[in-house]
């Protein structure tokens, strides 16, 4: 530095320093300015990307969690297509088509930046407890309604049923999954179902329906998402630039996505030709070869019709890993006749690992994901997924069983709800008025298909209204299950009859009758015949034999209305002369007395009262010596005043559970409950149809307590205000005769699967 003065000296040294720091740091500053501008620029960029990336990744999850699942079913066969000639499959399968091109204005405006654009779901699964093949579509919930409306409008007899999603993976096994993906240009078309023989889901079904029933499970997944209409516009570039003899590739990497790519591509030609300068020259029309014709056509057709960035998932769940891989192979073959050696396929790639769980985690969610996009038009789409039709012959596939109807325009808005009308996404409450019910309602279904929740239902509204309740229950279930939903205000009107408590026994006599009302002893009687004719058939067993003797001797034990006598006796009236002389010396009855004195006790042979007495008191001996009847039966007095449970509106329960009683005697309790009901109705004559109330008769397993006299019944209860709900199982439960009587005289019929 010494040296450095002595040679500059001291003011040279201090301009230079003065020089240095002027114009070095200034030129510094311009210089390390602008880089920290740019990575401040950069890391805000970086860091707003991260930031938009995560806010759409966890809008995607927010979305996801939001979306409604619905279960698509047709019927194999409308009743308008069962009447008509068959129609062109393909003409059936372009209906999708045409849903799939409606569905191109289901875009986000608002939200995009959070959510990304909205994604639809179509999905071909089965679940891995289960066999049926079902359709299913999901979509977020606000576009829910519209989806669900455009599908009716496409396909009227569609059941669009909101549902709970399934699971296809086997928790103990392994799975197995791919994507599918355009193996060339998205410009390029699949072959699809317009250029195909057969139905396309009857290769991809075929797979599903050979699937376990307990342990595997397989779905093939369809996202589509709205894409910008530039794509179109590329695809008929390219098809230009081919018009012109170029070959596909020459014609794609001339016709570039972008402006710099043309640019590019341009200066390359440019230059292969030996330019420096741009020139405008008339080309010569090259001859275009039928290859290329083929090409500018299915570019054309692809590029005219809406496309959507699609996304195919195909995952299989198995017992074992090597069955889940195979599985998915025959998947993976089924989606091979799509592809056109000319044009386009698709192309499987199987992942393992983590790329594996990520697909099986954007599967359960239903996410999209970019880079396993392809563009797909609407045509292509179709023969992808479409919803199942008549032509349809794979088996497993779930089809409606039975077509929906809407809910008349008139409906009740008072009155007890029998149901609700789904129809459309549009629910209806079905209900029956009270007056229609006076007409009695007769229910008809299969075990299993929900009759005894439907008369619960009902049974449990009418307690909850306050209405007098009668359930006769052949099994006892119905009864237990309705005692827990009675209401504590009404605990005290319950009467619980159950014939199996011998503590407790409680008196029916069918002999009793009110001496103000005399028609009840003839009814009484007919009704008693019309009961062992129902349990023992006397046209077969029996015969007018039995008839004439039991007649006469239930007239002869109910002349003296003051002297009450039961089922007990009637064995006595035939065996005891004694008894039955002390009885005929205070009878009124002058045929009756006839009988005995002047038929009976004087014919002979076979005829003779004492070849007789075995033969008609064995009917009774069955009830009589049966230690749970005979406590019921037996009582001269019946415990119960049914005339008063129907005016007072009670609640009468009768278990009459044929494990514990046996078939015979569980009719014959019903038998007589019903009978007894019936006159305490009838003996209504006495009041006002005003002042009469409503008492509801429910009857499970109605053929059990339903005799010749049904009709009178059914067309003559209505006017006491004695309603019935009368349940079975088929038709051919009843006899000709009782079967007419129903369907001529009850007013509503509700029917499960038949």
């Amino acid at each position: 530095m010494k040296r450095l003065e002595i040679i500059l000296g001291k003011n040279q040294i201090k301009s230079l320093n003065e020089f240095y720091k002027k114009y070095f740091l200034m030129n510094l500053n311009q210089i390390l300015l602008p880089i920290v501008y740019l990575l401040t620029l950069a890391i805000v960029v970086l860091g707003s990307w991260l930031f938009s990336r995560r806010l759409k990744n966890k809008g995607q999850i927010t979305r996801a969690l939001n979306m409604s699942l619905f279960l698509v079913t047709l019927p194999k066969k409308t009743k308008k297509e069962e009447n008509e000639p068959p129609k062109n499959k393909k003409e059936i399968i372009s209906v999708m088509e045409q849903l799939y091109a409606s569905l191109d204005n289901i875009k986000e405006t608002k939200s995009v930046f959070v959510y990304g654009q909205p994604s639809l779901v179509f999905e071909i699964a089965t679940p891995q407890i289960g066999e049926e093949i079902s359709f299913y579509l999901a979509a977020p919930r606000n576009y829910g309604d519209i989806l669900e409306k455009q599908i009716h409008g496409f396909f009227p007899q569609a059941n669009v049923l909101k549902t709970k999603d399934y699971n296809i993976f086997n928790p103990q096994g392994g799975t197995a999954g791919a994507y599918l993906k355009l193996a060339k240009s998205y410009v390029l078309p699949l072959k699809t179902y317009q250029n195909l023989e057969a139905d396309p889901l009857e290769e991809i079904t075929s797979v599903l329906s050979k699937l376990e029933e307990n342990g595997e499970g397989a779905a093939v997944q369809i996202l589509i998402c709205p894409t910008l209409k530039k794509w179109r516009d590329w695809g008929l570039k390219i098809a230009q630039e081919m018009q012109k003899g170029k070959s596909f590739q020459k014609a794609k990497s001339m016709s570039g996505r972008n402006s710099f790519t043309k640019l590019v591509n341009q200066l390359k030609e440019d230059f292969k030709k030996g330019k420096k300068e741009k020139e405008i020259k008339p080309e010569t029309q090259k001859q275009i070869t039928p290859g290329q014709e083929e090409i500018i056509k299915a570019l054309e057709n692809k590029a005219n019709k809406v496309g959507f960035e699609t996304n195919v998932r195909l995952l299989v769940s198995s017992a074992s890993q090597s069955r889940a891989e195979q599985l998915l192979g025959h998947l993976e073959s089924a989606f091979a006749q799509f592809n056109a050696p000319n044009l386009n396929g698709l192309k499987a790639f199987r992942l393992k690992g983590l790329a594996l769980k990520r697909l099986i985690y954007q599967f359960t969610f239903r996410l999209f994901n970019k880079k396993q996009s392809s563009i797909l038009n609407t045509e292509e789409l179709t023969g992808l997924f479409h919803f199942p039709s008549a032509g349809l012959e794979t088996p497993k596939v779930k089809f409606i069983k039975a077509e929906a109807a809407a809910a008349p325009a008139n409906l009740p808005k008072e009155g007890v709800i029998l149901g609700k009308n789904i129809y459309r996404g549009i629910e209806t409450i079905v209900r029956i008025q009270r007056d229609d019910r006076r007409r009695h309602l007769y229910v008809i279904g299969q075990t299993g298909t929900g009759k005894s929740g439907f008369l619960k239902n009902m049974i449990v509204q009418d307690i909850k209204t306050g209405e007098g309740v009668g359930v006769l229950d052949p099994h006892g279930d119905l009864i237990g299950e309705i005692l827990g939903l009675v209401p504590k205000e009404r605990a005290d009107d319950v009467i619980l009859l159950d014939p199996a408590d011998l503590e407790r026994p409680i008196g029916l006599n069918m002999l009793e009758y009110d001496s103000k009302y005399p028609e009840q002893k003839t009814f009484a009687v007919n009704e008693l015949i019309n009961i062992f004719n129902k349990l023992y058939d006397l046209k077969q067993t029996g015969g007018p034999m039995f008839e004439q003797y039991t007649r006469n001797a239930l007239l002869l034990l109910m002349d003296d209305s003051s002297e009450k006598f039961t089922l007990m006796e009637v064995p006595k009236v035939m065996a005891d002369a004694d008894f039955r002389h002390r009885l005929l010396a205070k009878c009124k009855n002058i045929i009756v007395k006839d009988f005995w004195e002047k038929e009976a006790e004087k014919a002979g042979g076979e005829a003779s009262l004492a070849n007789m007495v075995p033969y008609i008191t064995s009917k009774f001996n069955i009830f009589i010596a049966n230690d749970y009847m005979r406590p019921i039966i037996g009582q001269s007095e019946s415990s119960l005043n049914f005339r008063k449970i129907m005016d007072e509106k009670k609640i009468l329960l009768v278990n009459l559970s044929k494990g514990r009683l046996g078939d015979i005697n569980s009719s014959l309790l019903g038998l007589i409950i019903t009978g007894k009901l019936l006159m305490a109705a009838f003996s209504r004559i006495d009041i006002t149809p005003e002042e009469r109330k409503d008492f509801y008769l429910y009857m499970d397993e109605f053929q059990n307590f339903a005799t010749d006299s049904i009709a009178t019944i059914l067309s003559e209860a209505r006017k006491y205000k004695l309603c019935l709900i009368i349940a079975h199982q088929f038709i051919a439960q009843l006899e000709e005769k009782i079967r007419d009587a129903v369907f001529g005289n009850v007013g509503s019929i509700t029917a499960f699967r038949v």
